[in-house]
């Protein structure tokens, strides 16, 4: 990956030689059915196929799926090619399938879509899982368009291996400036008062409007081009995780999964086929023992976009 000229402020993540050769140093491949040890906390740089049949069976909390999206797109050169639905669908569960063998029975699963793959997602995840939920996130970036809508969201579907599992709702809430501050005997009613103004304290919902997704200015941002933010990630760890458990990713990127989970105190397990994204995985992955904050997440409590940290 070529390195792009930067403006002054750009924070862009970026890797120099130095630390292509030391990250990629700390790279594993599975050649071998592994052990729950060897794959914790590592970065595995190979074809998911190749891993599959050598993933530890029944060892994740949490798989998170961030998959390329039905559309051609290259991605660090290597490109991904629109195919007819029906072959997307069989595309999915030819991985989806062999994954499920390595989820616990009370495991949680988040699989990311668009508008035009979301429903082949949908069709494949429940042979296998308890479809939850569907979450809805704004992403506010993007082309307008002159003869439809303006595409500005993305899917998550919320499943689960059973009927028990793990969300811990109290981890969760977002914290919404007042517009209407009701009162009850002269005191706030459901909200509080700060230097920072009038708050409460809501119940997270399956529309999400307070992401930003990653840009030139902010810490997390690399050069991949579907990276997901940081505080999407944390908001589904926290949920569906605890302390200590299993957060895994086989389509890792750039490592947000697996930075956030670090970050949350959780163990993690990525999979990546491109050597340049695995490195800056690792890369973030060491500066998050530097730096474990996650803009828009604070005093444990997600806030609304733009909003202002004193």
């Amino acid at each position: 990956m070529p390195h792009k000229k930067r403006a002054p402020r750009n924070q862009t993540i970026i890797l120099t030689d130095e630390d292509r050769t030391r990250c990629r140093s700390r790279l594993r491949q599975l050649n071998a059915p592994a052990a729950v040890d060897a794959v914790l906390n590592q970065t595995i740089h190979q074809n998911l196929f190749e891993a599959l049949d050598y993933l530890p069976p029944h060892f994740v909390d949490l798989l998170f799926i961030d998959p390329p999206y039905n559309l051609t797109k290259s991605f660090n050169g290597r490109t991904f090619s629109r195919m007819a639905l029906v072959d997307y669908e069989t595309w999915i569960e030819s991985w989806l399938a062999p994954l499920s063998r390595s989820l616990k029975p009370t495991a949680s699963i988040y699989l990311c879509g668009d508008w035009q793959s979301s429903a082949a997602l949908h069709r494949v995840a429940e042979k296998y899982f308890v479809i939850q939920n569907r979450i809805t996130w704004e992403r506010e970036k993007g082309r307008g368009a002159k003869t439809n809508w303006k595409n500005a969201s993305e899917d998550i579907w919320f499943c689960t291996m059973s009927k028990e599992y793990t969300f811990n709702l109290e981890a969760i809430k977002l914290k919404r400036r007042v517009i209407a501050p009701y009162t009850h005997d002269g005191q706030p009613k459901d909200w509080q008062e700060s230097d920072q103004g009038r708050f409460r304290l809501t119940h997270p919902s399956n529309l999400w409007t307070d992401l930003s997704v990653p840009f030139w200015s902010m810490p997390e941002n690399t050069d991949h081009p579907t990276q997901k933010p940081e505080k999407l990630l944390a908001k589904i760890i926290l949920a569906s995780s605890n302390p200590g458990e299993v957060v895994f990713d086989p389509f890792l990127g750039s490592g947000t999964t697996s930075v956030v989970a670090k970050k949350l105190g959780r163990q993690y397990v990525g999979i990546e086929i491109d050597e340049t994204y695995c490195c800056l995985a690792e890369k973030r992955l060491a500066l998050a023992e530097q730096e474990p904050k996650i803009q828009g997440y604070k005093d444990g409590v997600f806030w609304e976009r733009n909003s202002k940290f004193r």
